[in-house]
Formats: structure tokens, sequence, C-alpha cells
């Protein structure tokens, strides 16, 4: 059923026959020339998500896609759809038409019984309009490989072994959702988000091998999928796209397999935790360097009742929050927050607020990523009694500081 969104613009569903419409218009916002292979890649991707169109006429003109993702939380996981291929062409910018299809998007996750919502943003001034906050934060992560990598702890000397590609998911599905409790921010993957996302063949950098998959363990206790380039005037690089390890003597092997690599002189990771163990067990720090960190999954809160309850908790706390949400008003006003034995309730009130603050920056600290404290600091959350942030930030906190590898 269209719905209409300004005298000449509609609303609706884009059907499976209008995909490639859809690429078109993504492709031209995004700026991208791909290949037929990688945009059939696409397509096939597309097809299992939902997805919204804004249409001038015939002309398809903005458009929001979503993967049914169940995401990762702290003691839990929660069903959190992904945004995707969020775009409005060119010719019709500034006219309303990504709010419009923002506006849909939430509303239909509200009814849906789904408390939460995730993005990667291309632009970061973008969605905190929207009520999504940086949940989690990624750092680049570079080893000068020219050298053995020297490390303060002794890695696992179990055998490596290099895995099939077709036979991966199967094999590393289980021990990655298994780790997923370990580190809030993460989706559950199902067999052909492995095989067309972290997997595939060809990727955005058509420089760079194809998907090596390495495994130590058996069960497998720890691997990494990487791709080579070849440098043009010597040795060249290996990128990592994702590694998880069971232990720090796991983790220690990968990274000290990763830069023994014949012919490379670089190893690097672009998307890793600002926490990565890598970082302390490495015995000389100028070997490996952070080049970058930078705002990685934004989060929103749908149902802020629900995310907060559908989340275990690090300490007792007895606050009032006073919430801002413009665009879900179902969130708004204050509600008391008690934390006991690890649960909480969350239960509307007309007693005095604790802490005023907006649901993004509830959604920043949501996964214990972003502490409330340090939002008082910077005068975006107003704390009316001493000590509230504190005590909402040790109940808010976790042992490893959240983190995502897939983006989408």
């Amino acid at each position: 059923m269209d719905n209409d969104v300004s005298s000449d613009l509609t609303l609706r569903d884009i059907p499976e026959a209008e995909l490639d419409r859809m690429l078109d218009l993504a492709y031209m916002a995004f700026h991208a020339n791909l290949s037929e292979s990688r945009r059939a890649l696409h397509r096939d991707m597309l097809s299992r998500t939902e997805r919204i169109g804004v249409y001038d006429g015939g002309a398809l003109v903005g458009v929001l896609a979503t993967y049914p993702f169940t995401f990762s939380v702290p003691g839990g996981r929660l069903p959190c759809p992904g945004l995707t291929y969020v775009c409005v062409a060119p010719t019709h910018r500034r006219r309303g038409v990504l709010t419009r299809l923002m506006d849909e998007e939430l509303r239909r996750c509200a009814a849906g019984g789904r408390p939460l919502a995730a993005l990667w943003a291309s632009e970061s001034a973008i969605y905190g309009r929207y009520g999504f906050g940086a949940a989690t934060e990624g750092v680049t992560l570079e080893i000068d490989s020219r050298q053995p990598l020297r490390l303060r702890i002794e890695p696992d000397e179990r055998p490596l072994r290099l895995v099939d590609r077709e036979e991966a998911p199967a094999l590393l599905g289980p021990f990655h959702d298994s780790m997923l409790a370990e580190r809030a921010g993460s989706p559950e993957r199902t067999p052909e988000w492995w095989r067309d996302k972290v997997l595939a063949v060809e990727g955005e950098d058509a420089s760079m091998s194809p998907p090596r998959v390495v495994v130590l363990g058996d069960p497998v206790a720890g691997y990494v999928v990487y791709r080579t380039r070849a440098g043009e005037d010597g040795p060249g690089l290996v990128q990592v796209d994702d590694l998880r390890a069971g232990t720090p003597a796991v983790a220690a092997a990968l990274w000290r397999y990763l830069s023994g690599i014949d012919l490379t002189a670089r190893v690097r990771a672009v998307n890793r935790p600002a926490d990565d163990p890598l970082l302390l067990f490495a015995a000389d720090r100028d070997q490996v360097r952070v080049t970058e960190q930078f705002p990685a999954l934004w989060m929103r809160l749908i149902d802020v009742r629900a995310a907060l309850e559908g989340r275990s908790w690090a300490a007792p706390a007895d606050l009032v929050l006073d919430v801002r949400d413009d665009r879900l008003p179902a969130n708004a006003g204050r509600h008391r927050l008690t934390v006991s034995d690890g649960k909480c309730g969350y239960r509307g009130t007309d007693d005095p607020a604790d802490l005023t603050l907006e649901v993004r920056d509830l959604a920043a600290a949501y996964l214990g990523g972003t502490r409330v404290s340090d939002l008082v600091r910077a005068g975006l959350v107003t704390e009316h009694t001493p000590g509230a942030a504190a005590a909402l930030d040790a109940a808010l906190a976790t042992e490893r500081l959240p983190h995502v590898a897939d983006d989408f």
C-alpha cells in the first residue's frame, strides 16, 4: 500500500523485480562502478532484505534495505535489523526523502517488536538526528612485518591449517557464534552471510587475492580470514578481514603467522576492537601501530524498555532517566531504571530525573562502549543527581569493549 510523502512522491516496498533499479541508484549515490559478478552478488544479497523505496512518479529516487539480523548484546542476543543501501538520488536531495524512509523504517521496527536497529554510517553527521548513536569504535592496526613479530607471550604451538572456502562456514560458524558472548555488538552469521560477505571471492578491491582461511585447533580454537596483494616495487600487503581467537595464545599464533607470510612487509587489519590484546602482548609498539580510530556501528533503541531489559547488567542501580526521543514518542519521558541481580526493570515515573539524555546518547552507551560520565563532561547529558552518571556507567559496564567485524 502506497503512502503519500509529499504531493508528488510516494513510499512503497521495492519488489524483487526492481532490484536492478535499486542497485543503479545505490551505485550512483555511492560512486561505485562494479563488475557484473559483483553486481550479481549484491542483487542476491538484496533479495534477502526488506526494502523500502520512495518514487517520483515511476522513478525510484530513494531506497533503504534491512538485513534481518540478531545481534549480541551484553548477556544475550536481540533482534536488530541492519540498515543498508540507504541513499537518495542527487536530484531529490533536501526534499524529505531520507526522513520519510527513516521514519517508516523506525515505525516498522516498533510495530514488529524489534527493539534495536543498527547501521554503518557513510557520513557521521546524518544519523544522530534519527536517534542513532555511535555504539562501537574500530581501529586500524598495522604490523611492520619486515622483521619477525616480537611477542611478550608464548603463542599456541598447535598446528595451523588452510581451510577450503567452501568448507569454512560449517567449520567456523559454531565457533564464531560461541564467541559472540565475549563481545557485544556483532550479528549472528548465516551460511549465506559467510559465503557472500565474509568469504566473497571477489572483494571490493580487485587488486586483492581471494580470501584465505587459516584455522588453529581441532575443534576450532581460532581462525583468520585474510587477503594478500603483491607490492608494485617490493614486498606486498596482508589484509586481515576477520580474526577471532579463544585465548591470547591462539591470537598470538595467528598474528605471528600473518606477519610471517613470505613476500609481504605489512599486515593491515582495518577494523579491530580498540582494546585488541595484540596491542598489549606485542613486545614492540613501534612494530604494531594504531593508524586510525573511527566510529563503527551506529545503534538505535527502538523500544528503550525492551532493549534495556534484554541485556545483562554489571552493578545495582536505581535511577530516574528523562529520555528525549522526538521520532518515537513512546520512548520519551521519565522512567525509573532499577537494576538488581544482573537484571533491570524500567517503568514510567513522575519522580525527578537523575539524568536527562537524548535517545542517541543512551544508544551510544547501551553496549558499554561509551561512558555516560564522558557524555556529561561533553555537555551532552545533564546530571541532576551527583554520582548518577557513574552509577549508570557501573551498571552498563562490560568486561570487553563492544565490537563488530561485519560491515553492511
